[in-house]
């Protein structure tokens, strides 16, 4: 049989962050759909226990009840908080890659790089097809628990099977498609919106994900295993066999000093970044709206705007010079750009609101009405901040840390350490992103302050990457393994 070459074992891989961002990114945009269609915020779930605080605070914010009078009585928590909160950007995704990549470690990249799509795919139908709320939660969680596993399994095996001189070019593909999918998601729903699908359009943007999946999981039946783990294990064994080593365990990951070094790492670079990138993944458009005074069209155009920047980025900065020139010179100077990009949301609410009129510029109508082109001061803004996150999100945090992820980590604890950062970043997340709102306020105010706090995120995540950025380029993944291990 014919190998695969190694693009095609590295594009058959990418397209996780395809079909995982697309997933979030149509999630999010049919939400109010599906809300109309099954009332989720008329039919909410009573809970009568105390709540985690990242509940309890959105409670007292949206109802003025004291905290310790409501921390023992029920809480209404609306259904369509729940989705998102076992949706595919928030926890069952960082389950998914907490147990998908220990798996890869002890049984293969390929045991979860396969079966996992299969998961995914029967998730995803049971959104598609979903008459009620309990296939809706289902269909998500599976979806969730789907991607994460991949997310390990597929970057640990881009990593794997790229030429050292070429890494970053490699790795960087899975992050171009991390932008491609979102792109095409919106474009989509942007579409049948227009006809005036509703629902059905939402259902079709979900089927699309499904067609891709399965092309996907035709592909990479194909796939070999990866021959750096079935090295890497056949050692170990031997190692095992003559009392030389013993067996690898799970948690060697935070006893191991090099390896806490790199976790460490991972958890500055991304964790962190991520509360920043997580918020404007999720609330830019809210932002874009409340701050700005944008309309639901403007602020959706935005949005792409920044996923349209993070593909050309990816392409153009990532891909082509991350090989060649300084890794912490390119890491800093994009990490930077993040910073300005929230720097720019600390200007005050109305100040962003201004509107900029062109007295010299009359729109008249067939009716006879004249009209000054006027448009708010924020937009200005906004795209700039939008071109800026779209610039950083294709060559920033992402891009390294997936890289850095399976370059400074042996084979045998590879996935697990991916798996277990993706964790993290993802369940803090989950916590921040029920504080957001809160932070902000109706009226936008506290808007100042969430920048703020977003900038000190974007700065720690800049300054643990560039003092600590290892050097890795051009290494294999075996020389990386003896500088941080020893040949022992």
């Amino acid at each position: 049989m014919t190998q695969p070459t190694t693009w095609t074992k590295t594009m058959a891989a990418s397209m996780t962050s395809y079909i995982d961002a697309g997933s979030i990114v149509a999630g999010a945009a049919g939400l109010s759909l599906w809300d109309s269609y099954l009332n989720m915020y008329e039919n909410p779930i009573r809970i009568h226990f105390d709540l985690p605080f990242n509940i309890v605070i959105p409670y007292i914010w949206t109802h003025g009840l004291d905290f310790w009078t409501i921390s023992t009585i029920s809480f209404i928590v609306s259904k369509l908080g729940l989705l998102g909160a076992c949706s595919s950007n928030a926890l069952s995704a960082a389950v998914g890659a907490l147990i998908g990549g220990r798996i890869c470690d002890l049984y293969g990249r390929k045991v979860v790089y396969t079966y996992d799509l299969l998961f995914y795919i029967l998730g995803m139908l049971l959104i598609v097809f979903g008459v009620n709320y309990p296939m809706l939660l289902v269909g998500y969680i599976i979806v969730g628990l789907s991607v994460g596993a991949d997310v390990a399994a597929s970057w640990t095996l881009i990593a794997e099977n790229a030429p050292a001189e070429n890494r970053a070019r490699h790795c960087g593909t899975a992050q171009l498609m991390w932008a491609l999918g979102p792109a095409v998601v919106l474009l989509l729903s942007a579409i049948l919106s227009s006809f005036g699908f509703g629902l059905l359009g939402n259902r079709i943007v979900f089927a699309h994900l499904v067609v891709i999946a399965f092309i996907t999981w035709l592909m990479r039946l194909t796939m070999p295993e990866s021959e750096e783990w079935i090295r890497n294990k056949k050692k170990e064994q031997e190692l095992i066999n003559s009392g030389q080593w013993k067996k690898t365990s799970y948690w060697d990951l935070f006893t191991n000093p090099a390896n806490l070094r790199g976790i460490f790492l991972l958890i500055g670079i991304y964790m962190i970044w991520n509360l920043a990138a997580g918020t404007g993944g999720f609330f830019l458009p809210y932002i874009y709206k409340t701050v700005g005074g944008v309309s639901d069209a403007v602020s959706q155009g935005l949005t792409s705007l920044l996923f349209i920047a993070s593909i050309f980025s990816t392409l153009f900065i990532f891909m082509t010079l991350a090989d060649k020139y300084s890794r912490r010179l390119i890491y800093c100077v994009i990490a930077c750009l993040y910073i300005a990009a929230w720097g720019l949301l600390l200007l005050p609410v109305g100040f962003l609101g201004t509107k900029i009129s062109f007295t010299s510029i009359i729109i008249t109508p067939t009716t006879g009405e004249s009209y000054c082109l006027s448009f708010s001061f924020g937009i200005c803004v906004f795209v700039l901040a939008s071109i800026l996150m779209g610039i950083n999100n294709g060559s920033g945090q992402q891009a390294f840390y997936q890289m850095w992820g399976a370059e400074m980590f042996p084979a045998r604890y590879r996935a697990a350490a991916q798996g277990f950062s993706f964790f993290a970043a993802r369940f803090a997340l989950s916590i921040w992103s029920y504080l957001v709102p809160v932070i902000i306020g109706s009226d936008a105010g506290g808007m100042p302050i969430a920048a703020a706090i977003l900038v000190t995120f974007a700065t720690i995540s800049m300054l643990v990457g560039t003092i600590f950025c290892p050097n890795t380029a051009g290494k294999t993944l075996e020389q990386i393994e003896e500088e941080r291990y020893g040949k022992s």
